[in-house]
This record gives C-alpha cells, sequence and structure tokens, in this order.
C-alpha cells in the first residue's frame, strides 16, 4: 500500500461515497450511515426535502417543483454541494458528541481505482466542506479486499471483483499492492437498464424502476418459474400486467455480463504466470452492492474455470475494510532488518570518538619523549 497505515489510524471518520449508496464509519462505533446516495430538493426555495431512503422513494413521483438529484455518478462526486449538504443531514446528529471532543476531524475515504485528478479533488472537497481537517484517499480495492478478509499482504495472489451501481472493477493483488487491475462500465444500473429495454421491445411495456426486483427475484429461481410484472403500455398508456419467463431474461442480460468476463481474461493475462497458479486454487471474490446479481457467480465460474466466492456482506466491505484499518485491526507486513553486531559493522559512533581519543593521546606522548629526548 501506497499510503502509510500511521495516517489512517489519526482518521476518525471512513466514507465510501458510492454511486447507489452512502456509507459512513466512526472510529470506535461502527456503521452509522448506510442510505442511498439521492436527494430530494425543492427547486425554487433550494431546501432539502428529504435525503436517502425516503428521496429514493420519490423518485419518478414528484411534481414539478421538486427534483430528485443522485450528486455521485460512477463513485465520483459530481455535484460537491449537494453531496456535502447530503453528508450533512446523513451524520450531523450522529456525529455531534464525536465533533464536540474533537472538532476537527480527519477522514479518510475510499476512491475508485486509478481515479483522475479531477475526481480526487471533489472526493477532498467534499468532506472538507462537511468539516473535516485532513482527508487521507484510498483506493477502494484494497479497502474492499480488506474488508472481505483477503489475505492482501501474503506474497500470494488474490483476485477481487468489486460490482458496484455503474461500474465494475477487476484487480488482482499480492504483498499489500495491485498488480493488475481494469475497470469496466458496467454494474446493477446496467443490468436493471437491459431488463428494462427487453420488456420494451419484446412486450412494448414501460416498466417502473422500482418493479426490477422481481426479474430479479426470477432470475434467481431455479424452478424457472413465470415473473409477473406491471407496467405502462406503450401505444395505449393504460396499466398492463405481462408475465415473463425467466430463460428469456437470462438471455437479456448476457450481453452486459460478457463484457465483464472479457475483463476478467484481460486482468489474468496481464498476470505473471505464478499469479495465474495461486488463483486456480484460491479463486475470486465478489464484493459491492451488486455482487448477489443471479448467476453472476456461476457466469464467472464456468468462463474462467476457478472457485467464485461472493462476500458475506459485499456492499459494506469497502467501509469495513476502511474502517479495520482507522482501528489499527489491519497491520502491513513489516520487513524485519537484519541485526548487525558492533563489531560486525565496525562499531558505532561513540567506537569513532574513543579510537580518535587514543590516537590524540597517543601522538601527545609521541610528541612528549620527542621534546623530552631533545
Amino acid at each position: 500500500m501506497t499510503l502509510s497505515l500511521d495516517h489512517l489510524r489519526r482518521c476518525t471518520l471512513a466514507v465510501d461515497l458510492g454511486a447507489a449508496r452512502t456509507r459512513v464509519y466512526l472510529k470506535q462505533s461502527g456503521l452509522i450511515v448506510d442510505e442511498p446516495s439521492v436527494v430530494a430538493v425543492n427547486t425554487q426555495t433550494g431546501a432539502l426535502i428529504a435525503v436517502g431512503s425516503p428521496a429514493e422513494r420519490m423518485s419518478g413521483r414528484t411534481p414539478a417543483n421538486i427534483r430528485v438529484i443522485r450528486p455521485i455518478n460512477n463513485g465520483t462526486v459530481v455535484d460537491i454541494d449537494v453531496a456535502q449538504r447530503m453528508l450533512r443531514a446523513m451524520v450531523g446528529n450522529k456525529l455531534r458528541r464525536a465533533w464536540r471532543r474533537k472538532p476537527l476531524l480527519r477522514a479518510a475515504v475510499c476512491i475508485p481505482h486509478d481515479a483522475d485528478p479531477l475526481a480526487r479533488r471533489a472526493a477532498l472537497e467534499t468532506l472538507i466542506g462537511v468539516g473535516a481537517r485532513r482527508v487521507e484517499l484510498v483506493d477502494s480495492l484494497v479497502t474492499a479486499a480488506v474488508g472481505c478478509g483477503l489475505p492482501v499482504e501474503e506474497p500470494e495472489a488474490t483476485m477481487i471483483v468489486q460490482c458496484g451501481a455503474a461500474t465494475t472493477e477487476v484487480a488482482v493483488l499480492s504483498l499489500g499492492s495491485i498488480v493488475a487491475a481494469e475497470k469496466v462500465p458496467m454494474g446493477g444500473e446496467t443490468v436493471d437498464r437491459a431488463l428494462m429495454q427487453y420488456l420494451r421491445n419484446e412486450h412494448e411495456l414501460l416498466l417502473p424502476s422500482q418493479a426490477v426486483r422481481p426479474l430479479h427475484e426470477a432470475l434467481a429461481d431455479p424452478l424457472h418459474h413465470m415473473a409477473e410484472v406491471a407496467g405502462r403500455d406503450v401505444a395505449t398508456g393504460l396499466a398492463r400486467t405481462v408475465k415473463i419467463d425467466p430463460v428469456s431474461l437470462r438471455a437479456a442480460v448476457t450481453p452486459p455480463l460478457t463484457a465483464l468476463l472479457d475483463t476478467i481474461r484481460a486482468v489474468l493475462h496481464r498476470c505473471p504466470p505464478d499469479l495465474v497458479a495461486d488463483l486456480g486454487d484460491r479463486g475470486v471474490m465478489l464484493t459491492g452492492g451488486a455482487a448477489g446479481l443471479p448467476g453472476l457467480d456461476e457466469m464467472i465460474r464456468q468462463s474462467t474455470g476457478m472457485p467464485v466466492n461472493v462476500a458475506d456482506e459485499p456492499g459494506l466491505c469497502a467501509v469495513q475494510g476502511l474502517g479495520a484499518m482507522l482501528e489499527g485491526r489491519y497491520r502491513q507486513r513489516e520487513i524485519a532488518e537484519p541485526n548487525f553486531r558492533r563489531h560486525e559493522t565496525g562499531g558505532g559512533r561513540g567506537d569513532l570518538k574513543r579510537r580518535f581519543r587514543r590516537q590524540v593521546k597517543a601522538s601527545s606522548k609521541a610528541a612528549g619523549s620527542a621534546s623530552g629526548g631533545g
């Protein structure tokens, strides 16, 4: 890891600004915020109407004077002012006691791998605007690997696939650093759009965003039961209910998942053979909010031939790993320096001083004997 753990242990707050959900971890208190990254704003007065889950339920149901905003896109803050107001509303009351003890907090935030300087600056200004004195930026791939219990610091390969709402990151780690990593614009929202597009093309039905969950359940059903969804007819504009075959749904989500499989192969191609041999035994770990997509683990297993595991709480891996670094529960591998003895190294500074004094005494005695003899 390029960032020193000593700097992280001085932090009090760990933040994961995700495209779908925002999670905040308070040192010695645990996870205090796990809410959708959604804000409802009154366009006439600029006041906040709702934040988090209440604002998400308003999506698609608001009048003209209320606007539902997502200030974070692809793990990058796109509206700094709204993101600051969202964080203040989420953590204001819960951080009041901690802020009273230590008014100027240090915070650590997860950022996507190879984030550009603009994205780093946006995350930095967002946390500073909330009240943090200093902000540490940490790679989300490393924190997610630590959060799901992978031996990141061992000299063996560990492969992690972090499936987010809009993007998916694939990386191979060894000795606490990233050996190879790639990003693909495919996530949970991409799969949802593929399902909605299939219903529009094949059944001429416009599906609301909240009605995608029955389709996910149909994909996970091993008995292939028909799924029933309700939406608006494209031609008439009236409400209509259709029954969907799960087999056709799996065929609809295959193209976006194929891009993910190609990215995994590209990352494996860039790794040394020794690390790829380790992955044949240890397999792949799926993290992120979209890691539980039905059939994703089985598709990766069939394509790569490696075992695939899903983390216990895939959406919380990044913030939990960052919290473990803050609390000192994650220790970096230290390389022991050889303990040379003093006579082997030629002595320290004290030996040099004593040697110089002996030389001065010897020279003064030689000078005294020469003058006495004269």
